[in-house]
């Protein structure tokens, strides 16, 4: 079982308002590419611990193995 890069997508843009999300895989590995104001002032381990909330179900579930992230501010892209 599987979930698809949408549907990662919607996940994210829902616990992270104004979110610029850019999600591709295979179903297998995924890749999230995150420009938000909501990681201002957070440590690269603080934006990622936000990132997997966001995913949790979906993690605990089986239905995402494997996430790289890249978690950004506007000012920082």
């Amino acid at each position: 079982m599987t979930i698809s890069n949408e549907a990662v997508t919607e996940l994210l843009t829902t616990a992270i308002p104004h979110a610029e999300v850019t999600v591709s895989g295979d179903g297998y590995k995924y890749q999230a590419h995150i420009i938000s104001n909501a990681f201002e002032g957070l440590s690269t381990m603080k934006r990622h611990q936000l990132v997997y909330a966001a995913l949790n179900e979906v993690i605990t579930s089986g239905e995402l193995h494997a996430l790289t992230i890249k978690a950004h501010t506007k000012d920082e892209v």
